[in-house]
């Protein structure tokens, strides 16, 4: 039976990045992915801008940058105009395929098309067999099956939509409008070459179905050609319970880590994936980023429970809050969106 230092189950940006700093301390690392490619994950690709240069990601991943943000409600329509990018889309493929290769450079060992079938103490059985471990770290999604081994409830969750259309459109858009999204809200996010077109919503608050009918109808009001492009859809996890069960852990969406405001993870899912690395390299570590991480996403989530419960309530403090904004009454910083 072959046994590992640390095995990661999915291939996604936590797992990988995870995979990367082990690897790179000796620590022999394995990468289960049960999809045949990397970096195939339905997703808007907003980023924070200064997650680039924190997480040390090249440049050249930037689909779009943006400095201004339009944002539509029933009362108002404006353009919040900053002096720096707050926002950058980035392509999840092009993610993917250089943290692949970073990780592989390490040293880590990755398998795609390998599905882990059951989880027990030491030992994995999957479609290629029976395999040891000494850590083994969840980073396999909001339907993660060590969060399941683990019996960690899993009530907080959100669901994304997406159509990546052909052509750039020129800005970024938010549609909030919480008789069509409750507490969510409609995105169009420019890429290099093509615009990812969605709508995001707590999935107690509206179906999938729903969000997708109500999204439609949005769509068509706003002549929104979809090009015949073929819908998408994923669930988002932002119900954190914990990360370190050592030897076992929990990294971005396994682990709860989005935001139920917004529904974004890239970022807290490779600081999570750095994060349990350095804790296992170092049990002393403290992990200071994420807990900055957790305390937003904290927030974050206060403000989608008070949004959900009131659709009244919601739109007024929604208009309230961009009007905060435009008056700049408030900082996006200090909103702390991000």
């Amino acid at each position: 039976m072959e046994t590992f230092d640390a095995v990661i189950i999915g291939a996604g940006p936590g797992g990988l990045r995870c995979a990367a700093v082990l690897a790179q301390h000796g620590m022999s690392t394995l990468v289960l992915e049960r999809k045949s490619a990397v970096g195939d994950k339905v997703c808007a690709g907003g980023i924070p801008f200064h997650a680039l240069q924190e997480l040390n990601l090249p440049a050249d991943l930037q689909e779009g940058s943006f400095s201004s943000q339009s944002v539509v409600t029933p009362w108002q329509q404006t353009r919040l105009r900053f002096a720096e990018p707050v926002i950058t889309t980035i392509n999840r493929q092009r993610l993917g395929a250089w943290q692949r290769n970073e990780a592989e450079q390490a040293g880590a060992i990755l398998r795609l098309g390998q599905a882990v079938t059951a989880i027990s103490p030491g030992t994995l059985e999957t479609t290629a067999g029976r395999l040891g471990y000494r850590f083994l770290i969840g980073a396999d999604g909001s339907a993660s099956l060590v969060r399941r081994y683990l019996g960690l409830p899993c009530q907080g969750i959100g669901a994304g939509i997406n159509y990546q259309v052909p052509g750039r459109w020129p800005e970024m858009e938010w549609h909030l409008n919480p008789r069509l999204f409750g507490s969510g809200y409609a995105w169009v996010f420019p890429h290099r070459q093509t615009t990812s077109i969605g709508a995001y919503a707590d999935r107690h608050d509206l179906s999938p179905t729903l969000l997708h009918q109500r999204f439609l109808s949005w769509a068509q009001a706003q002549a929104l050609d979809l090009g015949g492009v073929k819908a998408r859809a994923a669930l988002i996890n932002f119900d954190y319970r914990g990360w370190n069960f050592k030897p076992i852990f929990l990294v971005g969406d396994a682990a709860g880590l989005a935001s139920g405001f917004t529904g974004e993870g890239i970022f807290p899912a490779i600081v999570s994936g750095e994060t349990v690395a350095r804790t296992i390299l170092d049990p002393g570590y403290q992990p200071q980023r994420l807990g900055q991480l957790l305390k937003r996403q904290q927030r974050h989530n206060r403000l989608q429970r008070f949004h959900a419960t009131n659709k009244v309530l919601c739109q007024i403090s929604l208009e309230m809050l961009i009007l905060s904004l435009r008056l700049k009454l408030m900082s996006f910083s200090a909103l702390e969106m991000y």
